[in-house]
């Protein structure tokens, strides 16, 4: 085991998919944003390619390839993020299916091929860069977190760049930001189809918001259920156990 993890790394179990991914507490764990995300994309069950945005430690990309057999590219701007998402791919013997690229979102249009993958997914920074605060922040937290080299418009400008016609892109991000995200999006041939809001509890204001956009797609917006991560008594929801423990499934 020990060959395969670096300073605090440890090795936890993504138990729905009955994988394993190499975190650290200092550089960077995922958050349940990223499960969101991968269960609420649309993807194809064997072709085409999908390209996974803002890797961070290759969460998406891995939760993604219990769900399809396509091809996967993952795109991280931080090396160490990127090295330790490519010692976990290499750990559960995806590395056929799964390739990480280091690198800049910017540049991977350009890098990686203009309208070339079925699907993107992006869980990119939430925060403006002047809302970075020095307090018990390490740099590779800010950077996943805050607008430091990547901003909104960028990454969704990017995205469309990447995909084909009629390729689906789907982002999770900040309720606060969504007349943002649909201005973006439809400024960049990105129409929104489907959306959902995640609660932290019934009655408590959505924090989280799942999107997905098709390219070139008509307008028609549905709304799905909302997800509720917390029971009154903070123990998961049934929905949220499914996601991430695969019980009920």
């Amino acid at each position: 085991m020990e060959q395969w993890l670096k300073d605090d790394e440890r090795l936890d179990y993504l138990l729905a998919e009955d994988l394993r991914i190499i975190q650290s507490p200092s550089v960077f764990s995922f958050s349940l944003d990223a499960v969101l995300l991968a269960r609420f994309v649309q993807v194809p069950k064997n072709k085409g390619h999908i390209i996974d945005l803002c890797s961070g430690n290759g969460v998406i990309p891995l939760f993604l390839s219990a769900r399809t057999n396509a091809k996967i590219t993952g795109v991280e701007l931080q090396p160490r993020l990127h090295d330790m998402a490519t010692r976990s791919i290499a750990y559960n013997n995806l590395a056929q299916q799964i390739d990480m690229q280091l690198g800049d979102v910017k540049d991977a249009p350009g890098t990686l091929g203009i309208e070339k993958y079925d699907v993107v997914t992006c869980n990119p920074p939430y925060f403006l860069a002047h809302e970075l605060s020095e307090k018990n922040t390490s740099e590779h937290y800010a950077i996943a977190r805050h607008e430091l080299y990547l901003t909104l418009d960028e990454a969704i400008e990017a995205t469309s760049r990447l995909l084909k016609q009629g390729g689906k892109a789907s982002f999770v991000h900040r309720p606060g930001r969504l007349l943002d995200i649909v201005s973006a999006m439809r400024a960049n041939r990105l129409e929104p189809k489907r959306i959902q809001f995640v609660y932290p509890k019934r009655g408590k204001e959505a924090n989280t918001l799942l999107i997905e956009a098709i390219k070139d797609g008509k307008p028609d917006l549905k709304v799905l259920p909302p997800l509720y991560v917390y029971e009154d008594n903070n123990e998961y929801t049934s929905e949220v156990r499914a996601l991430l423990y695969g019980e009920g499934n």
